[in-house]
């Protein structure tokens, strides 16, 4: 059985994802637009409570069932206060730091639906008026937005219908290059978004069957930590997080092959099911890297974190500068998703 996957299209239905804002909290446009290419490929779905989607292709056996799930919900922000001057501060929504968004665009959204642009500065950013420019920490009191409309109070801020706890989202900047890397926001985990979609797609339009049934989750809380623990049926033994490979100092993992997660900050992956992935990659000739994030969690972890009794794995493509600026290489993608269609028509592991 082979499958050689279009990165060039999945690249581009990753971009067209990216650019569609999506904070934590903030989700039902995507989750929309997710469910309207659902829509077209003919395949059913339904939407939980949290919002989320769960996909369900029947296999032949049944009783055992597998889930996959990657997230669509990305870093943001919502206003905490308007200051005097007009500018906006900022409350964050996921983990990551101010020195990651100073100078990006922005977006904010009123609670009527009006969007206004803005950029986020610290608020000691000319050099020509304060010494400290390059030095003051970056932290909530001193980065903020300044919006693009002619506002020098608060109250004029106000006029506009903008108040605490609207949204903030990041201009995600998007850009293919070469057909070859892609470079944006919110690749984590837009990304996976992307490959679990053309997998649904190419399933759908083949008619293949697949050996278990399998539920793919596209949730919309994993920033914040719970987006996939609950859903899962009680027939799933195994549940594979599709994340990012987080890239840095004393990290294997790269971006030019699938990353195959064996520990993070929650612990250790299942050892069969990482070694089934491994097993799977050498195999089909897949670049691969085994590695350990130190500092993350996924949606699997969230799950056995609830107490659900399923063996679980987190893989994905490699992303370098994870939440900020990121950028991954066709290679990445390609492996990623030619793993995720092997995994998906493979023999479960023994428990």
């Amino acid at each position: 059985m082979t499958y050689q996957p279009n990165t060039k299209e999945t690249m581009q239905l990753i971009q067209t994802l990216t650019e569609i804002p999506s904070p934590t909290g903030n989700t039902a446009i995507i989750i929309q637009k997710i469910a309207e290419y659902l829509d077209s490929l003919n395949v059913s779905y339904i939407k939980n409570h949290k919002g989320g989607l769960i996909v369900t292709l029947q296999g032949e056996n049944q009783a055992k069932h597998r889930m996959l799930t990657a997230h669509v919900d990305t870093l943001g922000a919502m206003v905490k206060e308007i200051k005097a001057d007009g500018r906006l501060l900022l409350s964050l929504i996921g983990g990551f730091r101010f020195n990651a968004i100073e100078g990006e665009y922005c977006r904010i959204e009123t609670s009527s639906g009006k969007t206004y642009s803005g950029t986020i500065l610290m608020h000691q950013t000319s050099v020509h008026v304060y010494k400290d420019a390059g030095t003051a920490e970056r932290n909530e009191r001193n980065m903020e937005v300044r919006i693009d409309a002619r506002v020098t109070n608060a109250e004029d801020v106000k006029k506009l219908g903008i108040g605490v706890g609207d949204f903030v989202s990041f201009d995600p900047r998007t850009e293919i290059v070469n057909d070859e890397f892609i470079k944006s926001r919110h690749l984590d985990d837009k990304a996976s978004v992307g490959m679990l979609l053309r997998l649904i797609q190419h399933i759908q339009k083949e008619k293949l069957a697949l050996p278990y049934t399998t539920h793919v989750l596209i949730s919309n809380n994993e920033e914040i930590g719970y987006g996939g623990n609950s859903n899962i049926p009680e027939q799933t033994v195994e549940y594979l997080a599709v994340d990012m490979g987080a890239l840095g100092d004393g990290q294997s993992s790269d971006e030019y092959t699938v990353s195959i997660c064996a520990k993070d900050g929650s612990g250790p992956y299942h050892y069969g099911l990482r070694k089934h992935l491994v097993e799977l990659a050498e195999r089909e000739e897949i670049a691969y890297k085994v590695d350990i994030y130190p500092y993350y969690s996924s949606d699997a972890s969230a799950a056995i974190h609830a107490g659900n009794d399923i063996i679980h794995g987190l893989l994905g493509a490699g992303i370098d500068a994870s939440h900020a600026y990121e950028r991954t290489h066709k290679d990445s993608l390609y492996y990623t998703e030619k793993l995720l269609y092997h995994y998906l028509f493979s023999e479960m592991v023994d428990e």
